[in-house]
């Protein structure tokens, strides 16, 4: 039981670190900090805006973590606020037409590492991995609610 724990634990920690130099790798070639990737794609996802609130929900990062990448991105020209009801508080974050081409750019990477990372591996093995992580995650998750 302990082998299949290391095994998972140690596999898991192997992608998550060589994602985040990748991530990192790329973001430096823009002056940007490896997480920031994350938001690119998760807002270019949302073209007609996103709030930082759901955005920090959908990256699983805190909002303050959102709001400081927010600011130096519209410091960069790469996101603008679009204000709710007169409410800069509740303002949609876009991505500016520079800031749309970077996250096409990041996306393209991303892609790109995933599909090299997936090599060697059937659409039928893919599709099972991915339906036990998801199951593994929810499990975890709500263990960690519940707790032990």
């Amino acid at each position: 039981m302990i082998d299949r724990f290391e095994r998972f634990s140690f596999a898991i920690s192997e992608i998550s670190r060589y994602w985040h130099k990748i991530a990192a790798d790329v973001m430096e070639e823009h002056g940007l900090k490896g997480p920031y990737a994350v938001y690119f794609t998760t807002m270019y996802q949302y073209p007609a805006g996103i709030t930082a609130a759901r955005l920090a929900e959908l990256c699983s990062r805190d909002k303050a973590d959102v709001s400081r990448a927010v600011t130096v991105m519209e410091k960069k020209g790469l996101v603008e606020k679009e204000p709710v009801n007169q409410n800069q508080y509740r303002a949609l974050l876009k991505l500016t037409e520079e800031g749309m081409a970077l996250a096409e750019h990041i996306n393209d990477k991303a892609m790109t590492a995933v599909d090299f990372g997936g090599q060697g591996v059937t659409p039928e093995h893919r599709e099972i991995f991915y339906r036990c992580l998801e199951t593994i995650a929810g499990n975890l998750q709500r263990l960690s609610k519940e707790g032990l």
